[in-house]
């Protein structure tokens, strides 16, 4: 076991020294950003980082320093070791990829208070000084010896970046005109103004007016710039909304504070709806932060107990929609509780069937494999411990669920265990349905929205 020693201080003789040696990475500048809240564009910033600028201004103080202090108090005096103070001067500048010799040592001792000067010095890679000075600290009288803690591995990961990528993607592009469906709570009304302010949609408010506009005084925003269409109920504002989508007065709808059900009633109506050929299916658009690309969870909102032609086409919109975020041809996991077919569950039949149709043309633009149990569509490693020869096993893009049951579950498990960000759109109608929860949070809610209008712009190149 490694153990940390101090040197006390009548053992601590003037002219001793220690040392240690570190190379600067891009980790190290996150992961004091996140400790100090220092984020600086010149210390944080990817794009700056490889600017010949960053390598003047970054890193003196907060990483040298840091280094000088871990000297102090792991290695000379070491535990135990006050700090009382340091004088240092920055001669070179320090960038990513140089490495740091921080060199200590002891050139006066005070008796009467324990207190120990040394000078210090940090050397880069080409035995230049780099900074110089001093510290101050009160050596420790007593003997310590301990195991050196070994401490985490740290794992930074940007929360959000695929739905960040997906608003990215939007720039250039016309926002869509939106209809925001009975956008009576604070919770939903910012959501459309948010997506507003992003150039992502142009909202059409539509519900009672009175308590629209009580929800915008409570969020204290103002709703002035967007039109609003007052109706009696919540049920009057879905009817509103698709009628406008038949008539090409809006490109998407947007669910505000009214039930799915509902809202989807007056979609599905056989008249006056928005059916198209294909069947209308949920895919959720998941940045899990263990996952190395998005996943897309379908059907875990609309179809219950899908029969499989209900599935032929959730797929297909499910390959559709991947493509048109630019994954040109997606991997499809048809899950089930186990990787065999069998009799005993309908859902192994089902993934047989549908990898059929794909090899006979009725399902495109994907390479499709099934029965998949989950660990098997997401690890590589499962799916050869099971002998699984697959091109989608351990890669998978999308995620076909049995039903709404197991996909919602799934979905959930991942946005509130696996800490993952979740956005979600309704395919299949004549135009894209943003079907948000009122516990989506702000970036999941421009996700959906980036989502649609890159679907909306991909409908007007005529793309499926």
């Amino acid at each position: 076991m490694d153990f940390i020693e101090n040197r006390t201080f009548d053992e601590l003789q003037v002219g001793e020294t220690a040392s240690l040696a570190r190379t600067l990475t891009y980790k190290d500048i996150e992961l004091f950003a996140i400790m100090s809240g220092d984020v600086n564009p010149a210390h944080v910033d990817e794009v700056f980082a490889k600017s010949d600028m960053f390598h003047k201004i970054v890193a003196h103080g907060m990483w040298g320093g840091a280094l000088i202090s871990t000297v102090l108090g792991t290695l000379l005096p070491g535990p135990g070791t006050i700090y009382l103070g340091q004088s240092l001067h920055f001669l070179k500048p320090v960038g990513l990829g140089d490495t740091l010799t921080i060199r200590l040592k002891v050139v006066d001792k005070n008796p009467e208070n324990c207190r120990i000067l040394l000078d210090c010095q940090a050397l880069n890679q080409h035995g230049q000084i780099v900074i110089t000075g001093t510290a101050e600290v009160i050596a420790p009288i007593e003997k310590i010896s301990r195991p050196r803690v070994i401490l985490p591995e740290v794992e930074l990961y940007e929360k959000g970046r695929f739905h960040r990528k997906l608003v990215a993607m939007t720039q250039g592009l016309t926002p869509i005109r939106t209809a925001v469906v009975h956008p009576v709570d604070m919770v939903s009304l910012l959501g459309a103004i948010e997506a507003a302010r992003e150039q992502l949609i142009v909202p059409v408010l539509i519900g009672p007016k009175l308590k629209i506009r009580a929800a915008a005084a409570q969020a204290q925003i103002d709703i002035s710039p967007y039109e609003l269409i007052s109706t009696e109920h919540s049920e009057a504002a879905a009817v509103m909304a698709v009628a406008m989508a038949r008539a090409g007065k809006v490109e998407a709808l947007m669910k505000g504070a009214l039930h799915t059900d509902e809202l989807m009633h007056a979609v599905v109506d056989g008249d006056q709806g928005l059916r198209t050929a294909r069947r209308i299916s949920h895919v959720f658009v998941i940045d899990a932060r263990n996952y190395p690309r998005p996943l897309f969870v379908t059907d875990a909102a609309i179809n219950v107990y899908p029969t499989l032609d209900d599935k032929r086409d959730i797929v297909q919109n499910a390959i559709d929609l991947a493509q048109a975020l630019g994954i040109a041809t997606p991997r499809v996991a048809i899950l089930a509780a186990v990787e065999t077919v069998t009799t005993k569950l309908r859902s192994t039949l089902d993934a047989a069937a549908l990898c059929k149709m794909a090899d006979r043309g009725q399902i495109t633009g994907g390479v499709i494999d099934g029965p998949l149990a989950f660990d098997n569509a997401v690890s590589e490693e499962s799916a050869k411990t099971k002998g699984i020869i697959s091109p989608v096993a351990g890669q998978a893009d999308i995620f076909v669920v049995p039903d709404v049951e197991a996909g919602n579950m799934l979905a959930k498990q991942l946005e509130y265990l696996a800490d993952a960000e979740i956005a979600g759109i309704v395919l299949g109608a004549r135009v894209p349905i943003i079907l948000t929860s009122r516990a989506d949070k702000a970036l999941a809610r421009q996700g959906s929205c980036a989502i649609a209008l890159l679907l909306a712009r991909r409908k007007m190149q005529g793309k499926p």
